[in-house]
């Protein structure tokens, strides 16, 4: 099995690695080199990649996953470039990923374990460092087996009966499981923690970024809020949810920019940062940015909704943020996407493009959601007129002797307030 020393030291050293992928011929491959996303996973978890191998197959290989043929010449690869590890880009079994290292004589990391290693790398919080940590232990779990035949093949005692190895498994599990459970057990106070306070932001309209790895979000939300949330061209920059408030012209509204997603993202993964997404569930409108500019941008929107429907949101209001549309080559793919979103627009993040239209759009979506108000009341009530400035938009105010005439929009949710204070 892997050697984990090597794992724990990804982030600080250059390993060279190859990357292998094998999609089944009744699979349409992603983009135009298959490999691209998987060499950008691994450069932004520090590895040197020196090779690559692709294999079409019709059928998945119950041991070794792809190929024998593929196997050697993964083998070879290996050999030739001094290559320490390898990647697949396909969730192995625990079997398989054993029987690739016998063969191959190198670790070999699935798609998953590099993902999860990423994001251990990015966390920042406690709240994303459980997430992960719980994520990365239910993906151990599955593998102590394998892990300790390994390490008793190489002592010559596989099969022994009640040996090292199997009394040292159920040590390890009961470790795990506990472990996985003091996890979960914390996960849970934090999320209610955060369902809370996401809870108490219901005074002001929510806004949720949410969209594919690298496509912009944080550009985008420094943009429109000054914030100065990081932002780098690689996958997975940041795993903590920010917010902060957007002022636009005539509202203030809450925006927060989420962790981007990425297809086939990892179930655990899924699972463990569901309160990471509380702001995407709570959101009064959802923001989908999308790298107008990629060549696999319908793939990327297809990944994302995805996600949002496996983690409750995939009916929410969204409005469509086609980015990077300075840098689009392939216009007839921003024509598909413009017809199969009617509620989009086009924006440039890095140089502002759009940002203004994008800013009337979302103002527009929110007093969709506000009330009417055609209102005569004593110039004296002081108190509800400053109600009205202060969480409405004035559309027009009249003062008549001792009286005062506003017409005005408001949400439904200051609408009750606002009443009481016009019969007190």
């Amino acid at each position: 099995m892997t050697d984990r020393t090597i794992l724990d030291n990804l982030k600080y050293d250059a390993l060279p690695a190859v990357l292998v992928s094998a999609v089944l011929q009744s699979d349409e491959p992603f983009g135009h080199d298959p490999l691209d996303e998987l060499e950008a996973l691994a450069e932004t978890a520090g590895l040197q990649v020196v090779g690559k191998v692709y294999q079409n197959v019709q059928k998945i290989s119950p041991r070794t996953y792809i190929g024998k043929g593929k196997v050697v010449e993964v083998a070879d690869l290996v050999l030739e470039t001094g290559a320490k590890l390898v990647v697949f880009d396909n969730e192995l079994r625990p079997n398989q990923q054993d029987a690739l290292e016998e063969e191959i004589k190198v670790s070999v990391l699935d798609r998953t374990e590099l993902i999860l290693t990423i994001f251990g790398q990015h966390t920042r919080t406690r709240q994303a460092k459980v997430q992960v940590q719980l994520a990365q232990a239910e993906y151990e779990l599955p593998r102590l087996k394998n892990l300790w035949t390994h390490l008793e093949r190489q002592r010559g005692s596989l099969g022994a009966v009640g040996g090292a190895g199997e009394r040292q498994i159920e040590t390890d599990r009961r470790l795990l499981r506990d472990r996985i459970s003091a996890l979960k057990a914390e996960l849970e106070q934090i999320s209610r923690r955060r369902h809370i306070e996401v809870e108490r932001r219901n005074e002001l309209f929510q806004v949720a970024i949410v969209g594919y790895t690298n496509a912009g979000k944080s550009t985008l939300m420094n943009a429109l809020t000054q914030e100065g949330v990081l932002a780098e061209d690689k996958l997975f920059a940041t795993l903590d949810t920010r917010t902060c408030v957007w002022k636009l012209p005539d509202h203030k509204v809450l925006l927060s920019d989420t962790v981007g997603f990425i297809r086939n993202l990892p179930h655990r993964l899924v699972a463990s940062f569901h309160a990471t997404l509380e702001e995407v569930l709570q959101a009064d409108l959802l923001l989908h940015v999308v790298d107008a500019s990629h060549i696999s941008a319908v793939e990327m929107v297809e990944a994302v909704n995805g996600v949002l429907k496996d983690i409750g949101a995939g009916d929410k209001r969204t409005l469509m943020v086609f980015n990077k549309i300075d840098l689009v080559r392939d216009q007839p793919q921003v024509t598909h996407l413009q017809n199969m979103y009617v509620e989009h627009v086009k924006v440039s993040a890095k140089s502002g493009v759009g940002l203004t239209e994008l800013e009337r759009r979302v103002q527009a979506v929110v007093e969709e959601r506000e009330t009417k108000l055609d209102w005569t009341f004593s110039a004296g009530n002081g108190r509800l007129l400053a109600y009205l400035q202060q969480h409405g938009k004035i559309l027009n105010l009249e003062y008549e002797d001792s009286d005062v005439h506003v017409r005005a929009l408001i949400e439904p949710r200051y609408y009750g307030q606002a009443v009481a204070l016009r019969d007190s």
